[in-house]
């Protein structure tokens, strides 16, 4: 009978493998990039979503424009001001931001063609 055992405890040894690998197969799944029949979000959703973390829920998406290497340029409004912004896979830029060199040689970089607004532009009525 001692044989007997040995397959059986060999055969529980392997289904208890199995269970493992397949329990972390799933999890891999559920846990990447869109999760289980999720989807990504597009490139606007995306800066959407940077632009809210970034500035705040108020903003207001008003342009957008694809451009290189999965770039957004577009324009939001904040607070009655309309600004330019480069949204990137891993980043967000505001022509507001300090490093203002940085970001006119993105735009020209990830939007070549983006279009530009005549200065001292505003959202909504002026006072």
């Amino acid at each position: 009978m001692a044989p007997r055992r040995i397959r059986v405890e060999r055969l529980i040894a392997v289904l208890g493998v199995a269970v493992v690998l397949l329990g972390a197969l799933i999890l891999w799944f559920a846990t990447r990039s869109g999760g289980l029949g999720g989807r990504e979000p597009t490139l606007e959703e995306r800066a959407g979503a940077q632009l809210r973390e970034h500035v705040g829920p108020e903003v207001v998406v008003r342009y957008t424009e694809r451009g290189r290497r999965r770039a957004v340029c577009g324009y939001v409004s904040t607070e009655g001001r309309l600004e330019v912004f480069i949204s990137r896979p891993n980043r967000i830029l505001l022509e507001s931001d300090p490093l203002k060199a940085e970001f006119d040689a993105m735009l020209r970089n990830v939007c070549p063609g983006f279009l530009t607004r005549a200065p001292g532009a505003a959202v909504g009525p002026r006072p």
